[in-house]
């Protein structure tokens, strides 16, 4: 299970004709950038997640700096995140010039710590950015709760999460904006980079559309706030329209690989994950741990199962972000979590008989250890 470990060519052998024909669509139209794809998958997409306003970009990056950038977030100001996430959401914080602040992790769902938050809380903080990683949301009740006592917006990673609900909301319409990636692995997933922020406020989608096309309104080379050339591209925007319609299948798939991967381990010294409460789960990674994880996985490197690690090395712990000043014991739970975790294949097209090969071999290695 090498290449397709993520499901890319048997989703597209099975779904080749409609990709293609969305392709041609585009590319007969004459209309590709910012067309009629677009704007359809923007009023789809904001349907799909139960909001007012979607703006497509040209990757779920810069989806995270527009909603930053469109909520006020500038220089200097804090924004509260995880350090157990995809360096990216980071990345954004620091693109604007402002200050991520990390707090821990819960150590059975490895989200947000909810409970840190308010003593991280400065004069200078402005912004909170729950992360809704691996699949399922974070506890947004007492987050948003502090937001509005302090004063603070909330932006939502969702990036891992689309279809994700928490309490019967969605991810993506329980914060002042939330950012979308749609790369390829995604459970909704374009054939090349994409993403979208999504906000009820019209204000804010406003800022979002002038900051994705250079800080220009209606006419062209008239800036009214320098932005940033982030358009999602028609051909991508027409592909996920098409795939849009197919996304409550794919996780109900992603579901069924994750019920059955929960019954083989049940008992055995993989943990699977723990789901929240109140959280219904679309699995866009299955992240297990075993406290040998390393020997586990080059072990299986024999039987051709190539095993990802989502993440082996925290935010706080890469050189990059050294100037932040965190050690690694400043967040222990997520620096011991990245030592055991790893994730199982876990895509649609990922067949029973493929499945069933993983758990036999990872039982059969995990009992040897």
């Amino acid at each position: 299970m090498t290449q397709h470990v993520w499901g890319y060519l048997p989703e597209y052998e099975k779904e080749r004709a409609d990709i293609l024909d969305a392709v041609d669509t585009v590319f007969g139209s004459g209309q590709l950038v910012l067309g009629k794809s677009v704007r359809s998958f923007e009023e789809e997409f904001a349907a799909y997640n139960g909001v007012a306003h979607c703006v497509g970009v040209d990757n779920g990056t810069n989806a995270i700096v527009l909603g930053l950038r469109a909520l006020g977030i500038g220089p200097g100001d804090e924004v509260i995140t995880v350090s157990n996430t995809a360096a990216p959401t980071v990345i954004a914080i620091n693109a604007v010039g402002a200050v991520p602040v990390f707090v821990d992790i819960d150590p059975d769902t490895y989200l947000m710590d909810v409970g840190q938050v308010v003593a991280a809380i400065t004069p200078r903080t402005r912004c909170l950015l729950p992360v809704h990683l691996y699949g399922q949301c974070v506890d947004m009740a007492p987050l948003k709760a502090l937001a509005a006592e302090h004063g603070l917006v909330v932006l939502e990673d969702c990036a891992q999460a689309h279809g994700a609900r928490h309490h019967g909301r969605i991810a993506g319409s329980m914060g002042d904006a939330a950012a979308f990636s749609f790369y390829p692995t995604k459970v909704l997933g374009a054939y090349g980079d994409g993403g979208a922020t999504v906000s009820d406020d019209p204000a804010v989608d406003a800022r979002l559309r002038r900051l994705r096309f250079y800080g220009m309104e209606d006419r062209y080379y008239v800036v009214e706030t320098p932005g940033y050339n982030s358009r999602l591209d028609e051909v991508q925007a027409e592909i996920l329209r098409r795939k849009l319609t197919r996304l409550d299948g794919y996780i109900e798939r992603r579901r069924a690989i994750a019920a059955r991967y929960a019954e083989a381990f049940a008992g055995t010294g993989i943990v699977t994950p723990k789901l929240a409460p109140g959280n219904d789960h679309v699995y866009y990674v299955y992240v297990v741990r075993h406290p040998r994880r390393d020997e586990l996985i080059e072990a299986l490197k024999a039987h051709d199962i190539h095993l990802n690690i989502s993440y082996p090395w925290p935010v706080h712990e890469q050189e990059g972000f050294a100037h932040l000043g965190y050690a690694p014991d400043d967040l222990p739970v997520t620096s011991r979590v990245a030592k055991e975790i790893f994730s199982l294949p876990m895509y649609a097209s990922l067949s029973d008989a493929e499945q069933e090969r993983v758990i036999e071999k990872v039982l059969d290695v995990a009992g040897r250890l």
